[in-house]
């Protein structure tokens, strides 16, 4: 039965985002998508981006950047400064030294490893996967779901 193998194969694919999920979780404190906006923060110049930068980046709607941020913003891992002296209401998002650390600290994420891979593969072998997965998504009639562009457990996007 090859689509058993298929399905396998997905399951794997499905636990390995899962277990990720709930290690840095519960090592760290902190979700995939707020590590992620730590790592965008931190490839910025000045280590800075504005809330529609964030939410760019992310692929996701401006509330859910929000609690993203608020919360990283709590544990003290950004920052939020005023872009002018004179208007305190346009900030920009500031990774603190403390969000550094917590960058230096954690391991790679399983979809920056998958991409340093995916980005060594010949251009027509990515082509062959992206097919692939199209004929997967058109299977599974779900071409109509929205997905950020990030490898993390939904309920991290719920919790944010």
């Amino acid at each position: 039965m090859k689509s058993t193998e298929i399905l396998v194969r997905i399951r794997k694919i499905y636990r390995a985002i899962k277990l990720e999920s709930s290690k840095i979780q519960k090592e760290y404190g902190v979700s995939i998508p707020q590590m992620l906006c730590l790592g965008y923060l931190r490839s910025q110049e000045d280590f800075q981006a504005s809330h529609k930068e964030i939410t760019k980046y992310l692929n996701l709607n401006s509330s859910t950047a929000t609690g993203i941020v608020n919360r990283l913003e709590k544990r003290g891992y950004v920052a939020r400064l005023p872009k002018r002296e004179d208007d305190k209401r346009s900030t920009f998002v500031v990774l603190t030294s403390s969000g550094m650390k917590l960058l230096d600290n954690t391991p790679p994420l399983l979809q920056d490893l998958l991409a340093k891979k995916i980005d060594k593969l010949p251009d027509n072998e990515v082509d062959t996967i992206i097919g692939s997965l199209d004929k997967l998504i058109t299977f599974l009639d779900v071409d109509g779901i929205g997905a950020a562009p990030m490898i993390a457990d939904e309920t991290d996007l719920d919790s944010m």
